[in-house]
């Protein structure tokens, strides 16, 4: 009785004391007299609960005072900084005073249970985080007058370190029993693991050691008791924290890499501390892989920041163009010691559909930076998919509408998106390091190469009844805009249509079947496409391609069912090689082709020849140009006589006005002078001529780059050819001028092609003597010397390349969400919508530009009724009727 009743008395006189001194006093008794001999399965009723708030309190207290009164501080006002030092050691104080609770728990029981000392370990953290909290802001608290109190804090923060390293292994003795349903012993625990998480975050730029230690005690007490706090645990902000600290620590890690090899450094104490920092993130690594793995059920909320985490890594390491500038060895520590760590990581993810929307998500809009990232993180992905279960590579190789705000593109059509977005990496280009094999490492690949190669791979692996989305996305890959891309698809297709893979064969056709069965679908989109376009272009190389893949017996059923004996057909054999069919098939086509071809150009001459008819016209030139560049040694002398005359006919109706204002005029030449050049060894002279002075009044008018290119590819064939003395007068001097108007084109690729020609045509003419003349001034002189030299006009070094390729990426980017909308809305199977008025913004633009055409087909009835009209008119309203006619089809 008496050792209550003195209990209570001093209870009382804490409860009522007037001075934090008085109060430490109070409580040091307590403890000291009273706690040895308390029974230990009360401790919280007789002693923390009534004795830990009020301590809290006092300290909070003294914080207060610290901070509204730390302004006031100097060596000039003695009483200010007195008071300040006498709150900093009373604070101390308290601390040693925790210190002693939590000792004395831990030496009076073995196995601690919660409920026995419910109070302690609350109070105790909270302390522990306001004391960091003090001590990390002090630079800001006591204005530039730290040192007169930094021994004090020093203490402190010593003292609470040490008072948590106590606590820690008091609750490393805590026992919850899975048996017994207490939830506050549950709750109690989640509370002091989200605690020790939030002063880890206060802590990480203080000691990097007691925060790991921190760190590894959370994850150690979440696995000890994970069957019980599982279902209570905030995953994602444990998960949100271990990703904050790996960057922090791994960017840390590189900023040290970077400034030794920036001063090029050899000190061993910068050094070891790159090696302790990347022995860091190592640990923070590891921990998030193991959390991850063991409560994976979890994990639904979290892969948006787990994805964001892989990306962020990844694009500050070569060969990303915004990596950090470190050498070559400790790029390889780095890749060693940690991102080893993160390959498993993707492999625990890949199940799981929320991080399969948060990848594939359809609104995605990553900054330039980490579009290259992203595009890693993809292939990575794919490699992996083969070993997981045919459910999740069916989730990731489809579409899914998730949510009815939330679609979830599939990982074919990300690839080709992502890679698209990597406009820098492919032109610079960027080249990865392959897997090391038997001890050797792959040679290091482009982009381009990586992505087809392992998109290639594991095509060869996945389900069968995957082929169907495959399919769809290389047909819009093939028809989309972007050439690069659209390349890729090619490729991809031609693997697929020659694989030998038993696999393909099984699943599908077989091998050959299957190449004969695309080239027919390909076949019908060029036949059904309305006019030209790119799609048509891009459809033309795959057709091209895949034709050379065909086996004999299939190419002769190709021949019958798109008979080159037929004009229809004509559209498919102006895209084919003819060097893809055997020597008597092969001459067959040719002598088929060029009867047909001919025969078309000669209808089209003899029926009052109109602009309206030419798309026919070139259809034809177009066949008969592809059989001269693949199959010229098939033709007969009566068949290249047959296409010199219906060059030399066609070329009557040509003229300078109609080539610069009529497109399907510019293609006509375009195709003809290629022609003409072909065969001209046995072209007339005079034809020749014509058409040098044609080329030369043309180039003076700037006309259309693909009109320039099919004047230089004419010019180029001159270049063997002896010119008769009685016309060299009319055709070397424009011969002369059209070499140095297309020297002086600034059109860089014409530039190129039109200094190689004219190096060809230098060292092979007969007439020197023009040779001079063609270089026109200095600055083009200078141009030829520098590309026969070999010797670059632009002195870039490899970081000036970079950042410029880097800046023209910021200019020439689409937001990854736009072009992924866009494109599922290309690829849509429903037919679109009529739009409201409301949603045409151009409306307005529409109606004046009617109007306007309104009113010169008015004002040309006006002159019809006033005045005979002249010859060229009505070849000009068949040009705006075809005009109409085909704008006509695009809006249907």
């Amino acid at each position: 009785m008496l050792f209550v009743s003195s209990l209570t008395v001093f209870y009382s006189m804490y409860q009522h004391s007037e001075s934090w001194t008085e109060h430490i006093q109070i409580l040091k008794v307590i403890i000291e007299m009273f706690l040895p001999h308390m029974n230990h399965l009360t401790l919280e009723q007789a002693f923390f609960s009534q004795v830990l708030p009020k301590t809290v309190k006092l300290f909070d207290d003294m914080i207060y005072e610290l901070t509204s009164q730390a302004g006031g501080l100097s060596s000039q006002n003695l009483e200010i900084q007195t008071t300040l030092r006498n709150i900093l050691q009373t604070m101390v104080q308290v601390l040693e005073v925790l210190t002693g609770c939590v000792q004395h728990v831990c030496t009076t029981q073995e196995s601690v249970v919660l409920e026995k000392i419910h109070s302690l370990p609350s109070s105790v953290l909270h302390v522990i985080r306001s004391t960091f909290v003090h001590c990390k802001n002090s630079e800001s608290v006591y204005s530039g007058r730290l040192h007169l109190v930094s021994d004090l804090l020093q203490a402190l923060f010593k003292e609470a370190y040490s008072l948590q390293k106590q606590l820690m292994e008091l609750l490393d003795a805590v026992f919850l029993d899975p048996s017994v349903d207490s939830n506050d012993d549950i709750l109690d625990m989640v509370i002091v693991i989200h605690s020790l998480l939030d002063i880890c975050s206060v802590i990480s730029s203080m000691d990097q050691a007691f925060h790991a230690n921190t760190w590894k005690f959370i994850i150690k007490q979440t696995l000890k008791h994970q069957s019980l706090v599982k279902n209570q645990l905030k995953h994602k902000d444990i998960i949100s924290s271990l990703c904050e600290d790996i960057l922090f620590s791994f960017h840390s890690c590189l900023q040290l890499a970077e400034q030794m090899t920036q001063s090029e450094s050899q000190d061993n104490a910068d050094y070891r501390l790159f090696q302790k920092t990347l022995k860091l993130c190592r640990f923070f690594a590891n921990s998030l892989l193991h959390y991850t793995k063991e409560f994976h059920p979890f994990l639904s909320d979290s892969c948006s920041i787990l994805h964001r985490l892989y990306l962020q890594i990844y694009s500050k390491l070569p060969p990303s163009l915004y990596a950090a500038r470190i050498s070559k060895a400790q790029q390889e520590e780095v890749a060693c010691a940690f991102l080893v760590t993160l390959d498993p990581l993707v492999s625990q993810l890949l199940p799981l559909q929320s991080f399969m929307q948060a990848v594939l998500d359809s609104k995605l809009d990553l900054p330039c930076e980490l579009q290259f990232p992203q595009c890693l993180l993809l292939v990575v992905v794919m490699d992996k998919l083969p070993s997981q279960p045919e459910h999740v590579q069916t989730l990731w190789c489809t579409e899914n509408q998730v949510s009815e705000g939330a679609a979830r593109i599939s990982l074919f059509r990300a690839i080709f998106y992502s890679f698209e977005q990597c406009s820098g990496e492919l032109s610079l280009p960027v080249h990865l390091q392959g897997v090391e094999s038997k001890g050797r490492a792959e040679a290091a690949s482009t982009l381009y190469q990586h992505v087809c190669v392992h998109l290639c791979t594991f095509i060869t692996s996945f389900h069968p009844s995957l082929f169907a989305e495959l399919d769809t996305v290389l047909l819009n890959a093939v028809l989309g805009v972007n050439m690069i891309t659209s390349l890729l698809a090619m490729d991809v297709w031609c693997f697929v249509a020659r694989c030998s893979d038993a696999f393909l064969v099984h699943c599908r056709y077989g091998t050959a079947e299957l190449c004969a069965h695309h080239v027919t679908l390909v076949a019908h989109l060029i036949k059904s496409s309305p006019g030209e376009c790119q799609q048509l272009a891009h459809l033309s190389i795959l057709l091209k391609r895949l034709f050379f893949l065909m086996a004999p017996p299939h190419q002769v059923e190709f021949i019958k069912k798109f008979s080159p004996k037929e004009a229809e057909n004509l559209p498919l054999w102006q895209c084919i090689s003819l060097q893809a069919l055997c020597g008597e098939l092969r001459k067959q086509a040719a002598h088929a082709i060029t009867t047909v071809g001919t025969a078309q150009c000669r209808r089209w001459l003899s029926t009052s020849p109109t602009l309206g008819e030419l798309q026919s016209l070139n259809t034809a030139l177009s066949a008969l140009l592809a059989v001269c560049n693949s199959a010229a040694e098939a033709l007969d002398v009566a068949q290249q006589t047959a296409i010199i005359e219906v060059g030399n006919q066609l070329w009557a109706f040509l003229n300078v006005k109609q080539v610069t204002s009529q497109p399907y005029v510019q293609q006509t030449l375009s195709l003809l002078l290629p022609i003409l050049g072909f065969f001209v060894q046995s072209v007339d002279p005079q034809l020749i001529s014509q058409v040098v002075s044609l080329q030369t009044s043309l180039l003076k008018l700037e006309p259309a780059d693909h009109v320039r290119f099919a004047v230089l590819d004419f010019v180029s064939s001159l270049g063997k050819l002896f010119i008769p003395q009685v016309i060299q007068d009319k055709i070397l001097p424009n011969l002369s001028c059209i070499f140095a108007l297309l020297l002086a084109d600034r059109n860089w690729l014409l530039e190129q092609h039109t200094l190689e020609a004219f190096t060809q045509f230098a060292e092979g003419t007969h007439h020197e003597e023009i040779v001079p003349q063609c270089v026109s001034s200095e600055e083009i002189k200078n141009k030829v010397v520098t590309f026969l030299e070999k010797s670059g006009c632009v002195d870039e070094d490899e970081a000036a390349k970079v950042e410029r390729v880097k800046q023209e990426k910021a200019v020439f980017w689409v937001p990854f969400a736009e072009v992924t909308e866009a494109a599922m809305k290309r690829s849509s199977l429903q037919p679109s919508a009529k739009r409201a008025r409301h949603d045409l913004p151009l409306e307005e633009e529409y109606r004046s530009a009617l109007q306007a055409a309104t009113r010169a087909l008015d004002a040309t009835e006006s002159l019809i009724q006033k005045t005979p009209a002249p010859a060229w008119l009505l070849m000009e309203m068949e040009t705006l009727q075809q005009r109409i006619e085909r704008l006509k089809r695009q809006i249907l």
